[in-house]
């Protein structure tokens, strides 16, 4: 079995992104990425790998607004075990819309998540 890889596909001003993050154990080490200089987006899958399985703890998905002075927290979604396996990307979030700013600036996400251990 494949070590799990969650994969997002974030869309913002008509570009889309893809982040993708494999299980870490400090989900402080794990860096936000830069969405067009007005959001950050940030994907953190928790989880051990062991000799004959690849276990999943926890995933959690953070959008910020970045702010003139601060980055603004916008959005924040926790999903728990259990995880469906599949070889192919199976979805983990429907499609996100997240607005934001004076403008309302909108950005969308999914994710899939390929390989997780049941």
């Amino acid at each position: 079995m494949a070590t799990p890889v969650l994969r997002c596909e974030v869309t913002y001003a008509g570009s889309t992104q893809i982040v993708e993050t494999k299980p870490v154990s400090d989900p402080y080490a794990v860096e936000s990425v830069d969405i067009g200089g007005r959001f950050l987006f940030k994907a953190v899958m928790v989880g051990a790998k062991l000799p004959n399985a690849k276990l999943i703890d926890y995933i959690k998905l953070y959008v910020y607004f970045q702010g003139r002075h601060y980055d603004v927290p916008i959005h924040q979604a926790t999903y728990l075990p259990p995880f469906s396996y599949s070889d192919s990307p199976t979805p983990l979030t429907p499609l996100n819309s997240l607005y934001a700013g004076e403008v309302e600036r909108e950005l969308q996400y999914h994710c899939t998540l390929q390989g997780a251990k049941p």
